[in-house]
């Protein structure tokens, strides 16, 4: 679905504050031009964008969440806390891509303090990339209430996903390379749908029973997965006591 030509983002942006902004402060100061869709968050560091920052962000309309920090290498902490924003933002996007928010609307970049005009050029890069995909739910396809919904479940299991991450997702090598590949192994995909994604979308099938879906394919429809996969959560919950299923009918167990 095409953008309407007035339609203003709303981008959240959570900059780090030792270097990208006090990019965006040499950006301003230099005036060089950016479009005027960011709404600035300061943080000390890029690795304290927790990954519920992110949802919520998305959960309350921000049409794209920004995340700007030091280069690597060159963070004020550890000095790899920027490491830890990487490796939450290749975290965020499979998980947004699993509620039906649209990866892309998630952008990390590096920006020192002296790159005012590399901040403007990738905010006017950025910010051309959302105006495009349009309103959140709009290049989706999706009613913004469904992807908020989702979105409300993956907040309530980010204790969980860290502890996964803690437990099971340590990366061996802090480098950028590291992590690309560590994220690129042929067994984290089917590793991080088990331990992640199943567990998510076993949060949003009850979630659309509390809502009053009460058939499988009713709730694959409302949260856009396959029936197959919502039949099989369905099972495994029914055999946990949280549904009883009669039939093509579907019910939230008392105890749930």
């Amino acid at each position: 679905m095409a953008a309407p030509s007035d339609f203003k983002p709303i981008i959240v942006g959570f900059l780090c504050n030792w270097c990208c902004y006090g990019g965006a402060d040499l950006c301003g100061v230099s005036r060089f031009q950016y479009p005027p869709y960011l709404r600035v968050i300061r943080l000390m560091c890029s690795g304290r964008v927790d990954l519920e920052f992110i949802f919520r962000a998305f959960a309350k309309k921000a049409d794209g969440v920004f995340i700007g920090g030091c280069h690597l290498g060159d963070c004020h902490y550890n000095p790899e806390g920027n490491y830890d924003a990487l490796g939450n933002s290749f975290v965020a996007k499979r998980i947004l891509e699993n509620v039906g928010v649209d990866p892309d609307r998630l952008r990390l970049e590096w920006v020192s303090a002296g790159e005012g005009i590399r901040f403007a050029e990738v905010m006017n890069e950025f910010g051309a990339k959302i105006k495009n995909l349009g309103p959140l739910g709009s290049s989706e396809g999706r009613e913004v209430a469904d992807l908020q919904a989702g979105l409300e479940a993956a907040t309530q299991l980010v204790p969980y996903f860290k502890l996964v991450e803690r437990e099971r997702f340590r990366v061996p090598k802090r480098t950028e390379e590291g992590y690309r590949e560590f994220f690129a192994r042929e067994d984290y995909e089917p590793l991080f749908k088990e331990l992640v994604l199943d567990k998510l979308t076993m949060g949003r099938i009850m979630g659309a029973l509390r809502a009053g879906e009460d058939s499988a394919g009713a709730i694959a429809q409302k949260l856009g997965v396959d029936p197959a996969e919502v039949a099989r959560h369905l099972n495994l919950l029914s055999q946990q006591g949280m549904v009883r299923i009669d039939g093509s009918q579907v019910q939230l167990a008392l105890a749930a």
